[in-house]
């Protein structure tokens, strides 16, 4: 598997594994315990996913060397301030059972962010955290924040897919070398993206899924992909796209799928960002 350097030097695998949406604890662990069996080494969590304690288990379970994974977290918005970030972050810690993180991230642009963000500066220059960086930052938010902090993000973990492309902040990401990371690598199957006839025809001439194309696609724009999955042996076809390069052609083909906007989430939206002020009240 390929690596990309981030912008302060450390090293962070192309494609993990993504834990959203799987709260039950037992199959959690299970999936993440599969998961590092089946080769993955960046383990994507969060405060907001509720399951950071079954993902601290699958790794002390798994019996994987603790410097061969990259493990990230993410700072919920309730706890977007500098003393409630200090403290988010000690509890995470001590859910996942870890001495530090390799990645902690802003989840939202919300709440004192500013705040929080001078926390997490802090916490990295305690080497407590190997990199720091943000989620769901729209190209205006990021050029401010780059503009405003004295360390800048090292990954920018934003919606990225066949749909919703985003090429005008992966340039912007370029600028500040900010590594942009995907979640929501597959639309959540939205638009029949896993039958979808120009992607599942550009697999067939690599013998390969259209999910496999659009992992592909995307780490080669430079994007590092989170799928996620409890199945076994979807993980192992999620892994398997190192094998492959997609042609100019094909690259083109897909980049005519662009919608220009999210049909998932609508950061824009007052009532969405309410609703997330709120989730844990």
């Amino acid at each position: 598997m390929d690596c990309t350097i981030l912008n302060n030097g450390v090293k962070m695998p192309m494609e993990g594994f993504g834990v959203f949406q799987v709260p039950d604890p037992k199959q959690c662990e299970q999936a993440v315990l599969d998961a590092i069996s089946t080769g993955y080494r960046l383990i994507d969590t969060a405060a907001a996913y509720m399951n950071e304690e079954a993902v601290g288990a699958a790794i002390k379970k798994s019996g994987a060397c603790r410097e061969d994974l990259f493990i990230t977290t993410k700072l919920w918005v309730s706890d977007a301030s500098y003393d409630k970030a200090k403290q988010a972050f000690e509890t995470s810690l001590k859910k996942l059972g870890l001495e530090y993180l390799d990645l902690y991230l802003i989840h939202q642009p919300m709440g004192d962010y500013y705040g929080a963000w001078r926390a997490m500066e802090e916490l990295y220059k305690e080497g407590r955290i190997r990199a720091i960086g943000v989620c769901n930052f729209y190209p205006h938010v990021l050029a401010d924040f780059c503009e405003t902090v004295e360390v800048i993000p090292a990954v920018n973990q934003v919606e990225l897919h066949p749909f919703f492309q985003q090429e005008n902040a992966l340039k912007l990401m370029k600028e500040y070398e900010v590594a942009p990371e995907a979640w929501g690598p597959f639309a959540e199957g939205k638009h029949g993206i896993f039958t979808d006839p120009v992607l599942t025809e550009i697999g067939a001439k690599y013998g390969k899924s259209a999910a496999q194309v659009v992992l592909r696609w995307n780490v080669q724009r430079g994007v590092v992909v989170i799928p996620k999955s409890v199945h076994r042996e979807r993980m192992e076809q999620n892994m398997d796209i190192w094998n492959f390069v997609l042609s100019d052609e094909d690259m083109t083909a897909i980049a005519k799928m662009d919608i220009g906007h999210s049909e998932i989430v609508d950061h824009f939206d007052p009532n969405f960002v309410k609703a997330l002020h709120g989730r844990f009240k």
